[in-house]
Order: C-alpha cells, then structure tokens, then sequence
C-alpha cells in the first residue's frame, strides 16, 4: 500500500508538472534518446523501438514479427535458454513485442551494478548479435502456423483480419503482424537477417530511458546497449492513407451463438491537430465504459449486448477509428442499426455540455495513473520519440483535454468521420451473414 500511494503521489507530481523534465539527445551513431530520471526507486527501464513492425513486411507478411521474435532465440555465444538464465539470474525482465508500425524490445533491472551489468550485457548481445538458429527458427515458424490455425476458429480473429483488409487495401497497414499460412511457410532464416539488417539499425532507433539514473549513467547505458549497431537509415515513410471511397460491408458466416459486430474507418495520425477533440469526444460516445452514449442505447435502452465500444487507435499513419459489439445472432440487424444511428446522430449533434464536461472530469482525474509507474512512462516515452510528439506533450495532457470545446468536438467529428463511408464487419450465424454466404 505505501508502494502504491508512493507511485500515485510521483504520478501527480509529475502531472502538475513539478517532476524533473524530459531529456533528449541523439547519440553519435543516429539513436534518438528520450530520457526521464526517477530516482525514487533502484530500478530502470529501458525501451528501444524500431521501425520495423508488420508495415515493413512488404510481400514476406510475418517477416517482423519472426525477426523480433527469433532475437532471444539465440546471440552471441548463447541459446535462448541460457539468456533466460542470465536474465533470471539478475531479477531482470526482458520482454519483445512486434506490432503494425514498431518493433519493441524492453528491459527492466535493478539499478545495482553488478546485477545491472549483466543485464545490459545481456540485453545488448540480444539486440546486436542474434544468431537466428535454425533449430529455434523451425520451431517459431511452427508456433505461428498453429496460431493461424486457431485464429480460423475466432470469430474476434476472423473479424479483425477482414475489418482491416477491408479499411486498408493495398496500404500496408492491412497486413496482419502474424502474416498467413502461405507468407509464413515461405520465410527463410535469409529473409529474418536481411530484414534485420535493414531495420535494426541505429539510426532507425528510438531508446527510452526511466530509472535512479543521472544524466552521465543514462548516456553510458545507451551507449553501451546501441553503439555496436549499424549506423543505417531512418526506414522510408509509408504512403498516406486514403479516406474511403464508399460503405464498406462484409457479413462473414460463423457457427456461433453471438454475431461480432465491427464497424470503422481511417482515423487519425499521431500528432494531429484534430487528436484531442476526437478523444475527448470519443469518451463521451464509446470510450468511457458503461457509462457512454453507446452503452446507454445498447445496453440500458434496449439490453443488445452487454457491452459496446468506440476507439481511435492513432498511429504513424491514420489508424482505425473503430466501434463495435457482441450480441445474439437474432439481435444482430437491430444492434448494427443502432450502432449506425448512434454515430449519424453524434456526429451530427454532438454531445452535451453537460456529458462533455463529464468526460474532461474523467480524463483528467484518470491521467495519474496513465504513468503510474517507470514502466507505463517509459511507453509513453517511447511513442512520443517514435511519433514526434513534444517533449512537453505529458506536461500539456490535461491543459489539452480541458481546453477542449464542444464547438471543437462537432467540428472534428463533422470533419473526419463520415458515417455514410463505414467499413462493417459482421462475424456469426445472423440472417445477413447466411445470405451473403449464398
């Protein structure tokens, strides 16, 4: 509980803007640092991001995402159960995720130097020489393969996968990070390195720093971690993506109880300037739970399903504004149109003063624990070097959601969100979904 209130208390300094301040600085071979100490506690975080998620896969799908996945599978001199060990045995968590724009590797240690070293030793060898054996190679593949498999029996799954393709075309954020069973067969050990190779490089990189570190031990760490890294180049930008030409409607059969319902089209980008009006506004229609405009005619009004959603899901380009629902298959017409006339009627009224400033209260009283601890502001770090967003874009979060005006949010809503020009996805053993499949 101490822990608890100590980090709720940090968080709160931090938002009122009394913490110590985001530093920056770029290291000799092109690696772009974003730094934050928080000596309260003996512990770092550190986070490097690359540019190199499923958007660079290009006609190998999957090639990311096995790239990132197959660096703690082998380095240096080690196996993957031995680099286990050696992070084990420091108390150190390392962790790799893979997703449409970024590749991720983190670190989490003790800021004790003997434990510390060892982790960074590790951690750098991880990053800098993976050996990519084939051993581990043939076995990761096999894994992914087999999640393809099970995802042909989720519903979720199978609705995410066609919502995507439909919003995006040939962009390359329709791909899937686990690529298909065809991509995935044809990826060869060749194609994982020269991925690598390319994208895993330092001037494609962005570190975040949160720990009991100065400002000379941040640049020591970093330097150490990324310094034997090829200098190489930024990736090139991806193309923009396109507003949709028309309505977009897939009714997918499935053998279950439920219809999955998604609706959506492109968003918004990180750092645009329409961001915080959308957000804020969004919290009123579907972002706050129980208590949205969505759930009050879904749930409470007409009892379609136990919970509805809407989100905006910003990124390097415009991501996916997205609502959606489960409902029983013979309430899936109702539940749709529902959801269609919630949207036409937000977009073209907006939301109350009174439930706009609801919304503000929550975001604002919420944002505390958005960084409460070293690892949630090392995310946030990360995204704000990755996307470009000001070092002061922490400081600023509540001034910017409070600054929001109602007249702001139905302009923005007006302006980028059509909901004649949806893309709609409906996953289940509904009447629509028979006769589409006829």
């Amino acid at each position: 509980m101490a822990k608890l209130l100590l980090l709720l208390l940090l968080s709160i300094s931090f938002a009122t803007q009394a913490a110590p301040k985001i530093q920056h600085w770029v290291t000799d071979n092109g690696v772009r640092v974003y730094f934050f100490p928080a000596p309260e506690l003996p512990m770092m975080d550190l986070r490097i991001v690359f540019d190199a998620g499923a958007a660079r896969d290009g006609d190998k799908n999957g090639v990311a995402l096995m790239t990132n996945g197959m660096l703690a599978e082998g380095a240096g001199e080690w196996d993957a159960g031995q680099i286990a060990e050696r992070f084990d045995g420091t108390g150190a968590v390392f962790g790799n995720s893979s997703h449409r724009d970024m590749s991720v590797l983190s670190l989490r240690s003790l800021t004790d130097k003997a434990l510390l070293d060892t982790a960074l030793e590790t951690f750098k060898t991880v990053l800098t020489q993976p050996s990519f054996p084939k051993e581990a190679f043939e076995r990761e593949r096999k894994r992914l393969l087999i999640g393809l498999e099970s995802k042909k029996q989720s519903p979720d799954a199978i609705s995410s996968k066609a919502f995507y393709k439909a919003l995006y075309g040939d962009h390359p954020y329709s791909q899937e990070a686990t690529g298909t069973e065809e991509t995935v067969k044809a990826l060869s050990i060749a194609d994982l390195k020269a991925f690598y190779e390319q994208y895993f490089v330092a001037k494609n990189a962005v570190v975040a720093l949160v720990g009991a570190l100065d400002r000379d031990q941040a640049e020591q760490i970093v330097n150490f971690v990324t310094n034997d890294l090829a200098k190489g180049q930024i990736a090139e930008k991806i193309k923009p993506v396109n507003d949709l030409a028309s309505a977009n409607e897939n009714f997918i059969p499935f053998p279950s109880t439920q219809s999955h319902i998604t609706l959506g089209q492109p968003g918004v980008k990180r750092g645009d300037p329409d961001y915080f009006p959308l957000y804020v506004g969004n919290h009123v229609l579907g972002g706050s739970g129980l208590v949205s405009t969505l759930s009050d005619e879904i749930r409470e009004k007409r009892g379609l399903a136990y919970s509805s959603y809407s989100y905006f899901v910003p990124m390097r380009e415009s991501g996916p504004f997205i609502m959606g629902l489960q409902t029983k298959n013979q309430s899936a017409d109702e539940a749709l149109a529902v959801l269609r006339q919630v949207l036409a009627e937000f977009v073209e009224k907006g939301p109350s003063q009174e439930d706009l400033n609801a919304a503000k209260k929550n975001l604002t009283g919420g944002f505390a624990l958005r960084i409460a601890s070293n690892g949630k502001i090392v995310e946030n770090l990360a995204s704000i070097g990755f996307y470009g967003l000001p070092l002061n874009y922490l400081d600023k979060f509540i001034s910017n959601v409070e600054s929001v005006t109602l007249a702001q949010v139905k302009d923005a809503f007006k302006r980028r969100i059509n909901p004649e020009k949806m893309v709609t996805v409906v996953v289940g053993d509904s009447g629509q979904a028979q006769v589409q499949a006829n």
